[in-house]
């Protein structure tokens, strides 16, 4: 039996997250476009992409789904210089932990961005209610910085191998957490 992926795409429509002031990209459209692609990619794995209504209910709607894994879908932003890719997850669990160190590596060696590590985050931390109050292992990716135009370039110029990478790390998941 396949193993089910919740798939979030961080944000929303309404409230669509970091944007890059040049090309006006939000967080939101570029995780949702990729979504779509990396479903079609992964191939041990069922995927069920989510969508936020709020953020308060999120955990709970993921956590009716069942799945054995959560992946979300963010990009970083700070100053339009800082560049890299991290990958956070709630700081009490093993298999939260594991899946960062994979996807990590797969972002990383698509990417090619410097390596900002995995980031342990407790509830109260950015990221940490979703982490901490969803049921199954789950980890926010931050591939790279979209404010910064240079690291969204390197995220432009292969879509499709960024989603691929994703793909091979959600089925990687399928065989390293138990």
């Amino acid at each position: 039996m396949a193993r089910l992926c919740a798939l979030v795409i961080g944000h929303k429509k309404t409230s669509p997250g970091a944007v890059n002031k040049k090309s006006n990209l939000t967080e939101f459209d570029f995780n949702d476009k990729l979504a779509l692609i990396i479903e079609n990619k992964v191939l041990r794995t069922d995927i069920q992409r989510v969508y936020r209504r709020t953020y308060n209910s999120l955990p709970n709607d993921i956590n009716e789904l069942e799945p054995d894994f959560i992946v979300s879908l963010h990009c970083n932003a700070f100053n339009e210089q800082a560049s890299g890719s991290e990958v956070l997850y709630y700081h009490k669990s093993k298999n939260g932990e594991k899946m960062a160190k994979v996807l990590l590596r797969h972002l990383v060696g698509h990417l090619q961005l410097p390596d900002r590590g995995i980031k342990p985050k407790a509830a109260e931390d950015r990221g940490g209610y979703l982490l901490k109050y969803t049921n199954a292992p789950c980890v926010i990716a931050e591939p790279f910085f979209i404010d910064n135009d240079s690291d969204l370039a390197r995220a432009q110029e292969n879509f499709d191998d960024l989603a691929a990478a994703y793909a091979a790390a959600i089925d990687e998941f399928t065989q390293e957490i138990s």
